[in-house]
């Protein structure tokens, strides 16, 4: 995977029952990694503030990057986004911040 850095817009309650879980497994909005069968992220900003306008525009709860280095972990290009296939370790999140539209 090219990317040193890919990112993942998440709620933060989703966020929250992950760290203590030990692992994510949300693809997108109301989408789990078992529907979908890969978590959807993005290689820069300006594809999550796509992402945010096609699922996240009506949520009012807190919106978070995560800050994802994927070495290691099985994350192919598709459609111009990567895809994680497999659940996130909380680990490979580097860093975590608010999201601002």
């Amino acid at each position: 995977m090219g990317p040193v850095t890919i990112h993942h817009l998440a709620l933060r309650a989703d966020w929250d029952g992950a760290r203590q879980a030990g692992e994510y497994r949300v693809s997108t909005l109301g989408r789990s990694l078992d529907d979908v069968g890969f978590i959807h992220c993005s290689r820069d900003l300006a594809q999550l503030r796509d992402v945010h306008s096609a699922f996240y525009t009506g949520v009012a709860e807190p919106l978070l990057v995560l800050d994802i280095d994927p070495a290691g972990l099985d994350v192919r290009l598709e459609d111009g986004f990567p895809h994680l296939y497999g659940p996130l370790p909380v680990g490979a999140v580097t860093a975590v911040r608010p999201f601002t539209p």
